[in-house]
């Protein structure tokens, strides 16, 4: 993914957070805003990311932007897709009204390792 400068768009900002799904984000068959049920309840799910598609998938449920203050909505749902359960920066526009994200790319937040995680 490019990397482009942060103030091209006049209300461009960068947003850090997982991408995850609404059904565990907003608690609607988790207790903790978290994939910790789905993985224990279902065999297939092993992962935040099985969890997030399954979710999106066969609940559904929507792709995300979840940060620890707030859960943001996605505009772009294929580009969220190859991104689920990973930690990223979403570079977009929010629009306060709707907490829709305008997403202009996505990106990996690099772990304590050299190399950042890539998509599936």
């Amino acid at each position: 993914m490019a990397i482009y400068p942060l103030a091209r768009g006049g209300d461009e900002k960068t947003f850090k957070g997982e991408i995850a799904d609404t059904q565990c984000a907003l608690n609607v068959h988790s207790l903790s805003q978290s994939h910790k049920e789905m993985i224990e309840m279902k065999p297939e799910v092993k992962t935040n990311a099985d969890c997030a598609r399954y979710c999106v998938k066969e609940r559904g449920g929507r792709f995300v932007l979840q940060t620890p203050e707030k859960v943001y909505k996605l505009d772009a749902q294929v580009l969220a897709e190859q991104w689920a359960g990973l930690k990223v920066k979403v570079i977009g526009t929010l629009d306060p009204k709707t907490d829709i994200i305008t997403v202009r790319s996505i990106e990996s937040i690099p772990s304590n390792t050299s190399k950042p995680a890539l998509p599936k």
